[in-house]
């Protein structure tokens, strides 16, 4: 079960990320719009055929989640959008051995992509931190602002519509079944299982989801999108219990 924010371990991250990165010239400080776009058209490429709960499209609602954040919290914004196109670059399936190994992975690749485009040392650092520490199955904090929304950024994109989609999506391509026919609800008090009935993923984590973000930014999101999916919740027991 997922804990909440403040009961996860905190992350105190490298001493070696600096936030200020000293004498380096401000061209090769920034990323360019023309910069992103790369990065932005070589991710596309790398995940076409990917399912559609961790596609292109997934990368680029994170994308634009971290960026109305971003702006929002005073993070520094190209580290963060980096961070957020090259976040899930290698994810493995669920179920696999290798699953807890997509954030580290992801970093991994994301910093020979970085160094193919020239970027300092101290900035692939920072971006490839948020990257490592954004996974839900590490349960860490991340130390930097970044990093938190990040995390913020892209479970936001587990809740709300998207969230129901991407959550059904999922239950689908592991041919899971919707919900327990014998208590779809949780009327009984039974612990919910997600590796068999999709709807009880909402039980054992997504409703819990809005508990965990770091920003004021990311929780009035996170609350409003939780709300609509308690409605669906309420609409679907409607429809297929008459209650």
């Amino acid at each position: 079960m997922p804990d909440t924010a403040d009961q996860r371990p905190q992350n105190p991250g490298p001493h070696s990320i600096p936030r200020k990165l000293g004498f380096i010239e401000a061209e090769s400080m920034q990323i360019s719009s023309d910069m992103l776009e790369k990065v932005k058209k070589k991710v596309a490429k790398m995940l076409e055929g990917r399912d559609p709960a961790h596609d292109f499209e997934h990368i680029m609602r994170v994308y634009r989640n971290a960026e109305f954040i971003g702006k929002r919290e005073g993070a520094e914004m190209e580290v963060l959008l980096a961070a957020a196109l090259l976040h899930d670059i290698v994810v493995y399936p669920k179920g696999s051995s290798k699953t807890a190994k997509s954030a580290d992975d992801s970093a991994d690749l994301a910093e020979k992509i970085l160094q193919e485009y020239g970027w300092p040392k101290e900035r692939i650092d920072r971006t490839c931190y948020c990257i490592r520490t954004h996974s839900y199955s590490k349960r860490l904090i991340p130390a930097t602002l970044e990093g938190k929304i990040l995390q913020d950024a892209d479970r936001l994109d587990a809740l709300g519509a998207i969230g129901v989609a991407r959550t059904f999506s999922v239950g689908g391509s592991e041919k899971r079944l919707f919900y327990n026919p014998e208590d779809p609800f949780w009327l009984s008090g039974r612990s919910p299982e997600d590796r068999q009935w999709t709807l009880d993923h909402f039980q054992a984590k997504l409703l819990k989801l809005k508990d965990s973000m770091h920003t004021h930014t990311a929780k009035a999101m996170a609350q409003e999108r939780t709300a609509f999916m308690e409605k669906f919740i309420k609409q679907l027991r409607h429809e297929i219990s008459y209650e």
